[in-house]
């Protein structure tokens, strides 16, 4: 980790609440111009789901705890489905053990399993709430069609991954393996917040949630797509648009300013951060999360270069390289941040494992969570940069995958990626 203050010590964010209710606004419109429907917010429950009424109602503070995220993703709990026999005192305790060593591990070694195949018979299992999708004009819903995916029309190839309901499902269960593996929202020793901006919020499960942990704030999600739920908390709004184009938002304006898994998208970084810079308030923070996908060895040995995992993410950086976005940016994005002119630049490393290899088991839930993302992504993430950027048919890129798939389910290297935290300050005296 590095850190260029003295901000590492803080401690993380906390998960607090669950989501409330409110609207949708695409880019120029009022909250009169959007028109309402009842639905849910998108989210997972790692030991199974439930239907919840969002409807904009006070609260008791029971029913907060209980639609935490904690809550939601079980972070201090043990395997299970809804029903089953509640964990002895033992369990419990050991659970919660491992739950708070989980964040500890993943930044400092992993501890391998030397019996990996009890984990299946242990009754952990992940699921989904029902995808809903929002009501808007006819334009915003003038989506692409292409290798039997859809895809976004505004700004047409910007993004070259698919918006539709499985990728959104696939999303928001690596926003699930987030908290559950780092246990907070954020690290960014953000206070007394008052606006916040999450830059490419997808499914916008994240601002959701931190919408309704700070109800005293205004949480804005942007993006390419508008994926996002209607049924809100009342302080989130969402914007379709590009996040790389002119801001419309005031200068000095954002206490925090988020974003996740954009690496794939951006292809101008010094022009964002900066962009960021100017509309972060002095004193204010932006942080940046994103994975490195390229798989690792807890040995330190470079995994084979013919594995056809390996093959596979290479091939999708080349793709994406021919289409203007460097995949491999996530290791310099540190560097990239200082040299913008924030202040207090801390990075942080976490490995998050592919499969039930860690013998911690909050780790090894994360490992399931993350090696269920990447098989059920392994067409949705080759279609674009392979047949776009690569000039490969779609038959080729499934052929091609056959091969991926089973080098995934022998699972035989203990792989993992790492997760890079930048999190960085606008100095107080830039005004």
């Amino acid at each position: 980790m590095s850190d260029d203050g003295d901000y590492a010590s803080k401690s993380p964010t906390r998960m607090t609440a669950g989501a409330a209710a409110e609207g949708f606004l695409p880019r120029g419109s009022s909250p009169k111009e959007s028109s309402r429907k009842s639905s849910s917010p998108r989210g997972y429950s790692p030991k199974g789901s439930s239907q919840k009424d969002y409807s904009p109602k006070p609260r008791s503070e029971n029913e907060r705890t209980s639609n935490s995220p904690q809550s939601i993703y079980n972070i201090p709990m043990i395997g299970g489905s809804p029903g089953a026999e509640a964990p002895t005192a033992e369990e419990q305790a050991a659970a919660e053990k491992d739950a708070a060593e989980a964040p500890v591990q993943a930044e400092n070694g992993i501890t391998i399993d030397s019996d990996q195949g009890s984990f299946f018979d242990d009754g952990y299992e992940t699921d989904s709430n029902p995808s809903i999708s929002t009501s808007l004009a006819s334009s915003m819903r003038n989506y692409k069609y292409e290798n039997g995916r859809r895809y976004h029309r505004f700004r047409e190839g910007r993004y070259n991954f698919p918006n539709d309901e499985m990728e959104q499902d696939r999303e928001d269960l690596k926003h699930a393996l987030v908290v559950k593996l780092c246990q907070a929202y954020y690290f960014a020793p953000a206070y007394n917040i008052q606006n916040i901006l999450d830059m490419g919020t997808g499914t916008g499960i994240w601002a959701i949630e931190v919408g309704d942990q700070h109800p005293e704030a205004t949480v804005l999600g942007v993006d390419l797509s508008p994926i996002q739920p209607e049924w809100v908390p009342p302080n989130v709004k969402f914007m379709v648009d590009d996040i790389e184009s002119p801001w419309v938002h005031p200068p000095n304006h954002f206490d925090l300013i988020h974003s996740r898994h954009i690496v794939m998208a951006v292809k101008d970084w010094p022009r964002l951060l900066k962009n960021a810079y100017r509309h972060i308030k002095p004193g204010g923070w932006i942080e940046l999360q994103e994975i490195h996908h390229f798989p690792q060895s807890p040995s330190d040995i470079p995994l084979p270069a013919d594995l056809p995992l390996v093959q596979f993410w290479d091939l999708v950086a080349q793709g994406l390289d021919n289409l203007g976005v460097d995949f491999k940016r996530t290791l310099s994005l540190a560097s990239m941040v200082r040299d913008c002119g924030y202040a207090n630049v801390t990075e942080r490393v976490f490995h998050v494992p592919i499969g039930t290899w860690p013998k911690n088991r909050t780790l090894k839930e994360c490992g399931l969570y993350w090696k269920t993302v990447l098989m059920e992504g392994l067409s949705p993430i080759a279609l674009g940069p392979l047949t776009r950027g690569l000039g490969w048919t779609q038959a080729q890129v499934e052929a091609f995958l056959v091969g991926v798939r089973q080098c995934m389910k022998e699972g035989k290297d203990n792989a993992f990626m790492s997760m890079h935290i930048i999190y960085a300050q606008r100095p107080w005296d830039d005004v």
